[in-house]
């Protein structure tokens, strides 16, 4: 039987005091003819009343006769569908139960005023959208960052972000949330640790290992009292509001639990390759990438207990899973298929080998959510691969500042430290001179620690020292010449765009140097503001050092080959355990780009003599190392110590709880003199080592030294901001730090 319905904008909307009607035309099936409800055109109140009994009438008509074709469409469409072995989900993937009505969350009121015309999901306006994720590594935390991107872009409510994180990725994505600073945005960390034992016990051949099976326990990890969760991998990216897909759950029926789209691959049709034994599933399976849970109606049935029975009862003939909790959730799944909602396909457009997703979508606005589920990623085969491509890589650089938004008419409790921001930056006078350097030491900038694959073993003798220092896109040509120079480890943070941070990635994948070298920290400090943060980004690189002692320098400089070795002699020959002492290694420099560098001391002296390398800045600004005392340091043997001397900035080895910079000094300028200037307020004695030695290499002048050039407004900023940290210095060590302010005003 052929059943053809034509209604335009059939829409009935209900109150107890009036019926709306708009423009609407059904043809019957049985006679073809039309019905047409018309606005009540009668004048009087009795006519008016007898046309709306008429319309209602006819309402109920229309309705009585929509519900019967309704049931036989769905007839019709089941014994289509329906395979002879009875499996399930087998149906077109652009079809699914959410493209028609369902009643059994309507009120009585609904369900009498029911028609055909589609309707979105209700999700209040300011309702909290909960959202799970699994999070492992280096890597799971950089493809997070582009999901929540994709998330927030979108995004109308407020959201509240539950990650299962091992120890790395907690360290990283709780730094980076703290300093994003989002609205209505909130982030809440579970410890993966304590969940292993559950899952530990199941042999897993997926890639994802371990946390690969971790969702399965996401009933006993979340809070007790959070009913619903939409639960995704971390290769996702959304391309629409998740509300939309929050607003699913109140389809569900009272039975279902978990909601998941069809797998888009022939996976678990076992036909893929000559004797392919899947773990069972109903038809095609579903995948687990983008999850509807109802975690209250799941435990209520008994999930913990349920998954692990099913999942020992299969592994008894399957011996491991080869899609990790995916594998489990279809043998559920496949006992219980009442229990599941089928979601279109469109949440969950599989980019996998063998995929079938082209199926699923005829035009770009059906795309809902890609999955990246490949191992290949962004280098899977699909005709329209280069497409969903840009999309991801749209948010990959995306800039992150962009996303701080306030929701409109969703007002979210602040936190501690944005109200302490806000009030600080109400206390700025916008009319000052200066408020572009006073706003810049207020801005919090997104921190994204260990950026890169990072592993790191303390040494016994606790006398390590990591290289600390920081560089922005234009020094990115040092990194390799450094890591051959120095072999210990080093912390580098990065200041970049989004943008940039993708550009530094493949750089550093290309570089076989770089790709060998895992004892190397990677920070990426965000851009935002018109100055570099430079000691704001110093501190990061020096608060993520994990040695007991950092060697504080510039990417611009080499050390001297065999640098590391030495530093760590110097430290237990002088004692820095148990004094205080700052070491200086002298600091030389080459005009030259092509530099044969000198295997030794002797060889540095010979190259200083004919004139092929200088001490630093001895041209420009002799007063920054002339307290080394490069005479000195010729022919000693023994390291010596030195006296401060306003304005010297040497590079030094010190104990890593020593001061950080202070980061009212941005841009050029005083950034390294007031560092060394608080290390002798603290009373460090400055040693220089006789056979040590750094080079400074050639590049082209910063913009912020330009702008110091050019700009008598910046200097005399500059001059306003040394004058307040004399001050400030004063107020902190008393009588002891005015020979800082003598000397100054003695220049």
């Amino acid at each position: 039987m052929r059943v053809s319905i034509k209604a335009t904008d059939l829409c009935v909307h209900a109150t107890s005091t009036k019926l709306l009607l708009y423009n609407c035309v059904l043809f019957s099936p049985t006679d073809g003819r039309s019905l047409l409800l018309t606005p009540c055109l009668a004048d009087t109140p009795a006519a008016q009343v007898m046309e709306r009994a008429v319309l209602e009438s006819r309402v109920r008509e229309v309705e009585e006769e929509n519900r019967q074709i309704r049931q036989q469409l769905s007839q019709s469409q089941g014994t289509a569908a329906q395979p002879p072995d009875g499996n399930y989900g087998n149906q077109q993937w652009g079809v699914s139960a959410d493209t028609g009505t369902e009643d059994g969350d309507n009120t009585a009121e609904e369900k009498n005023n029911h028609t055909e015309c589609p309707r979105s999901p209700s999700v209040q306006k300011c309702e909290l959208i909960h959202v799970a994720c699994v999070c492992a590594g280096h890597n799971a935390s950089r493809d997070v960052v582009t999901l929540v991107k994709s998330v927030l872009f979108h995004r109308r409510n407020p959201l509240h972000f539950h990650f299962i994180t091992d120890t790395v990725a907690h360290r990283i994505l709780s730094a980076l949330f703290q300093s994003w600073m989002v609205p209505s945005v909130h982030v809440s960390f579970y410890d993966a640790d304590e969940l292993k034992s559950e899952v530990s016990w199941i042999p897993n051949k997926h890639y994802s290992g371990i946390y690969g099976l971790m969702k399965l326990t996401l009933t006993k990890a979340l809070p007790a009292d959070l009913s619903k969760v939409i639960v995704l991998d971390t290769d996702i990216t959304f391309a629409t509001d998740i509300a939309e897909l929050w607003g699913i759950f109140r389809k569900f029926t009272d039975k279902q639990v978990i909601g998941l789209v069809e797998n888009q691959s022939d996976w678990y049709l076992g036909n893929l390759w000559k004797n392919h034994k899947p773990w069972p599933a109903l038809g095609r399976g579903f995948n687990t990438g983008v999850i509807l849970l109802y975690l209250e109606r799941l435990r209520r049935i008994g999930w913990e207990q349920t998954w692990r029975l099913t999942a020992e009862r299969e592994l008894m003939s399957m011996l491991s899973t080869s899609l990790a909790d995916q594998d489990i959730f279809n043998a559920f799944i496949k006992q219980n298929p009442v229990l599941v909602h089928q979601l279109p396909c469109f949440w969950n457009v599989q980019l996998s080998d063998h995929t079938r997703s082209e199926q699923c979508y005829t035009e770009v606005s059906d795309l809902k959510v890609i999955h990246w589920n490949s191992p290949k990623k962004l280098r899977v085969k699909n005709k329209h691969v280069e497409f969903f491509r840009n999309l991801y890589l749209t948010f990959l650089e995306y800039d992150g500042n962009l996303l701080r938004r306030e929701l409109f008419g969703c007002p979210s409790q602040a936190s501690p430290g944005s109200v302490q921001l806000q009030t600080a930056l109400e206390q700025l006078d916008e009319d000052d001179q200066c408020y572009d350097f006073r706003r810049e030491r207020l801005t919090v900038h997104r921190v994204h620690l260990y950026f890169l694959q990072y592993e790191y073993t303390p040494v016994e003798d606790s006398t390590d020292i990591t290289l600390v220092a920081q560089l922005s896109m234009d020094r990115l040509q040092m990194l390799e010449a450094i890591c051959k120079h120095w072999e210990g480890p080093i912390s580098l943070a990065l200041y970049m765009s989004d943008a940039e941070a993708q550009q530094f990635l493949r750089y550093a994948q290309a570089s076989e140097v770089l790709k060998n070298r895992k004892n190397v920290g990677y920070h990426v400090v965000y851009k935002e503001g018109q100055f570099y943060p430079v000691n704001l980004v110093r501190n990061v690189a020096l608060k993520n050092a994990n040695t007991p002692y950092v060697f504080l320098t510039d990417v611009d400089f080499l050390p001297m080959y065999g640098l590391y070795d030495y530093l760590r002699k110097s430290v237990v020959q002088l004692d820095m355990a148990h004094t205080k002492k700052a070491l200086v290694v002298p600091a030389f420099e080459t005009l030259r780009y092509r530099l044969s560098f000198p295997k030794s001391k002797a060889e540095l002296l010979s190259m200083l003599d004919m004139g092929t390398l200088y001490t630093f800045r001895y041209h420009v600004w002799p007063k920054g190392h002339a307290p080394t005392n490069y005479a000195k340091w010729r022919t000693a043997t023994t390291p010596y110590r030195v006296e401060w001397e306003a304005d010297f900035e040497p590079y030094v080895v010190v104990r890593r709880d020593c001061p950080e910079y202070d980061q009212r000094f941005v841009g050029f300028g005083w950034n390294k003199v007031s560092h060394v200037m608080e290390l002798d307020a603290q009373e460090f004695d400055l040693m220089v080592l006789p056979n040590a030695f750094m080079i400074h290499m050639p590049h082209a002048p910063s913009f912020d030294i330009s702008k110091f050039r050019s700009s008598s407004g910046y200097r005399n900023c500059l001059n306003t901001l040394k004058d307040e940290f004399h001050q400030d210095l004063s107020r902190k060590y008393g009588s002891a730090a005015l020979k800082y302010l003598t000397a100054q005003r003695n220049i």
